[in-house]
């Protein structure tokens, strides 16, 4: 269901918004903000523009009488289900591997998985995905490896040489950068005049990175065949939106560059799925850039290297997980006939296995050498890096005490 309504820039006050937004409400979304005055001087409105907020599946697994016909797809809601349960599975174990010293730092993703999975099941093997560093349900579902992921996070840079799919970007840290690339190769794939698509990813708090307004501007001013998904988990690591940004929305943000802007729930598979879907096809055939806000929250730490419990409120995360993705579909799953008690026991043992084998691939990879540091930052290597190299190769020499 999309809709849109008008209010004044004055809203309810961030505990309120939290509330609502957590319990599927539709803040007020037209930015309409009180007419200057200036000493009798007349002024009139010379553009206004409305945001829309599109949800089909209810915390309650309840469907809209006006969703897609891919809501009633059941094998592939029932493929994205299963690609949901694995990505939450391998993310625990994967936060296991760090507490045990087995893997480095690690970003969970845990409450992202119906806005990746979602994502990934509206591309094209074609398109190509600039992520940030926490998106495995879109990377999984493109044919990534559980195994290359635990490399990444475990100090290989074979981590990010994917097998499949060869285009798509690495992971990306620096926050907002992304942006950039994802707008770049979208402008080579209009001057190749290709019918290809990039889809970026970025975070609430990377909205307010420069290179976000950048990207965006570029993209409206050329028309280019991009998709901007903004996964807003309400916290830029301990900062809360509303410390962040004085709008009302972040898919607001998309206006200033000429660009669409929706925003959509993030929870919910099926509008994910459908708006990031209509957005390719339009960029597809020429019609440019969207920039889709998907409201989500982070149920996890930010990093394992973070305790989100020294900022954010037992309550708040508790209401949060009433409304996490996998429930909902499972919950209309089973209202379908389509899922049972059963079916999840067995999806879950199947997936724990998987991950279990990914984990073997990699604790029982051959580790790498200092030299993979450097081997894939420049064609040639200056001369400041060859000697970083040879420093990096004595010190791996040395005996182990």
């Amino acid at each position: 269901m999309v809709s849109a309504s008008r209010a004044e820039i004055r809203g309810p006050s961030a505990e309120v918004r939290l509330s609502q937004r957590l319990r599927g409400h539709r803040d007020p979304l037209v930015y309409n903000p009180a007419p200057l005055t200036a000493g009798g001087l007349r002024l009139k409105t010379v553009a206004e523009f409305a945001i829309q907020y599109c949800q089909f599946l209810d915390p309650e697994g309840n469907l809209a009488a006006d969703a897609p016909p891919s809501a009633r797809d059941v094998p592939e809601l029932l493929r994205m289900y299963r690609t949901m349960t694995l990505v939450r599975v391998f993310d625990a174990k994967a936060v296991n591997l760090q507490r045990t010293g087995k893997l480095g730092t690690y970003a969970s993703c845990l409450g992202h998985e119906a806005t990746h999975i979602a994502v990934g099941a509206a591309m094209l093997p074609e398109d190509v995905v600039a992520p940030v560093y926490r998106e495995y349900g879109t990377q999984l579902w493109r044919g990534v490896k559980m195994s290359e992921i635990l490399l990444y996070w475990g100090g290989d840079e074979a981590g990010s040489n994917f097998s499949v799919p060869r285009q798509d970007f690495a992971w990306c840290v620096p926050i907002g950068s992304q942006m950039l690339h994802g707008a770049g190769v979208a402008m080579a794939m209009k001057i190749r005049g290709e019918r290809r698509c990039s889809v970026t990813y970025v975070g609430d708090g990377g909205t307010s990175e420069g290179s976000f307004y950048e990207a965006i501007n570029l993209a409206g001013a050329r028309q280019l065949p991009a998709v901007f998904v903004i996964v807003n988990n309400r916290w830029a690591i301990s900062v809360p939106i509303e410390s962040q940004t004085a709008a009302k929305t972040l898919a607001q943000k998309a206006i200033a560059g000429g660009v669409t802007g929706i925003q959509v729930d993030g929870n919910d598979v099926i509008a994910v799925r459908h708006i990031v879907s209509e957005a390719l096809a339009k960029a597809r055939g020429g019609g440019g850039p969207t920039v889709i806000e998907a409201l989500t929250y982070r149920l996890s730490d930010h990093t394992t290297s973070d305790d989100a419990s020294r900022y954010r409120s037992a309550d708040e995360v508790k209401t949060a997980w009433q409304q996490e993705p996998l429930l909902r579909l499972r919950k209309y799953l089973v209202k379908l006939g389509a899922w049972d008690d059963a079916r999840e026991v067995a999806l879950k043992a199947e997936c724990a296995r998987e991950v279990e084998a990914a984990v073997d691939t990699y604790l029982s990879a051959a580790r790498p050498s200092t030299d993979a540091m450097f081997d894939n930052m420049f064609a040639k290597l200056p001369k400041s890096l060859r000697e970083q190299r040879e420093i990096a190769r004595h010190y791996a020499a040395e005996p182990k005490l």
